[in-house]
């Protein structure tokens, strides 16, 4: 290697590193901040296919400004009193009032598996062991080696491109006032890959609703955002996952994503008719022999109170002996008693119950700690 190619390697090193460590300050950012960007609804309206924008204040890389030197203590002669660089006098300014903000805000993309672990190592969430035979071999294709031959679709870039660089620098053709890098068919490497068998677990979500004239736009969004952390977390720790959403006022019904955050009835509330549907679909689709089963209820606490012993019959019954974890998330609205919670707890105890307050967007970071905290 020549002292130019080493030279060109280096600075490529060196780029590398610097967003190596431009990364870790944003990581620690999030970190800090990480209450507060779980409150933040608008991250769901952000997030991608396999990522999430994060708008990130006060984070600038620095820089030198050139400019004139300017008169005032520090830069020549000067007085006591007299103003620094060149300023105007209190009282003496001229000009309206600005109208940009004071602080620069800079938008970063975390993949969803960057995200998840970020909440995992700030809530200090433990990973999850699926249990029995839920738990299978599947083939997977894993990149480990570099070849000569293979398609253009697993050509490696970089590899090549630094190929054809020292070959065109050991035989003079290389410009560095006008750096063209041509590969040649021998300069061409692509990826190679060797199948192996890894875990793969099934896991699928529950998410169910009340929607009752008493859950209002602003306790959706408590549920929209909590249902979104608990859904990154899972997420990283399964290979392969389904959501199913049910929601409920007198009568329950199973439909899809967009529907279950939109929908709002005017009738009672029995909760009981959401956990039959939910044990029917769970019976007919998902044995707990193969599927690791996660359900998640979110309420403001009203039901009839003659409905209440038909939801502990179907939880201590059907849903806790084959399920990994059930969680009660009830949220305040002004016209919800607030009562299912209190009952539920006195009625009940289960390693794998577990029930939280949601009372306001700031309850959401102690409510996903306390669900997932067990790593069931």
């Amino acid at each position: 290697m020549n002292e130019r190619d080493f030279a060109l390697q280096q600075n490529v090193s060196k780029i590398e590193r610097d967003h190596g460590r431009f990364r870790q300050i944003v990581r620690g950012r999030i970190k800090k901040d990480l209450r507060k960007y779980m409150t933040r609804g608008e991250l769901i309206g952000k997030k991608g296919k396999d990522l999430v924008s994060i708008p990130l204040p006060q984070i600038e890389l620095p820089r030198f400004r050139f400019g004139k030197n300017q008169g005032g203590v520090g830069a020549g002669e000067g007085e006591v009193g007299d103003p620094l660089g060149g300023q105007e006098q209190e009282g003496e300014g001229k000009g309206e009032a600005g109208e940009r903000p004071g602080e620069h805000v800079l938008e970063v993309d975390l993949t969803l598996e960057e995200l998840a672990k970020i909440l995992g190592e700030e809530l200090e969430l433990p990973n999850i062991l699926p249990k029995g035979r839920r738990t299978v071999l599947a083939e997977k294709e894993r990149y480990t080696s570099i070849r000569r031959q293979g398609p253009e679709s697993l050509r490696h870039f970089k590899r090549t491109y630094v190929r054809a660089l020292r070959r065109q620098i050991a035989m003079g053709m290389y410009d560095p006032k006008n750096p063209r890098i041509i590969p040649i068919k021998e300069d061409k490497r692509f990826k190679s890959w060797k199948v192996t068998f890894v875990p793969e677990s099934n896991a699928v979500i529950f998410y169910m609703m009340d929607v009752s004239g008493s859950m209002g736009d602003e306790q959706k969004e408590l549920v929209r955002t909590t249902a979104f952390w608990i859904d990154t977390w899972l997420r990283s720790q399964y290979r392969t996952i389904e959501s199913r959403y049910i929601t409920h006022d007198a009568a329950a019904r199973e439909v899809d994503q967009e529907t279950f955050y939109r929908t709002r009835e005017s009738g009672g509330t029995a909760i009981s008719t959401a956990y039959r549907l939910c044990a029917n679909v769970i019976e007919k689709l998902y044995s707990p022999l193969d599927w690791n089963i996660y359900c998640f209820h979110f309420s403001d606490g009203d039901n009839l109170l003659s409905d209440n012993e038909h939801c502990f019959r179907i939880l201590k019954e059907e849903l806790l002996p084959n399920v990994n974890l059930f969680c009660y998330g009830q949220v305040r609205s002004l016209y919800g008693s607030g009562e299912f919670k209190r009952k539920l707890d006195d009625a009940m105890e289960a390693d794998n119950l577990i029930t939280a307050d949601i009372r306001s967007k700031e309850e959401i970071y102690d409510a996903i700690k306390v669900f997932l905290g067990k790593g069931k």
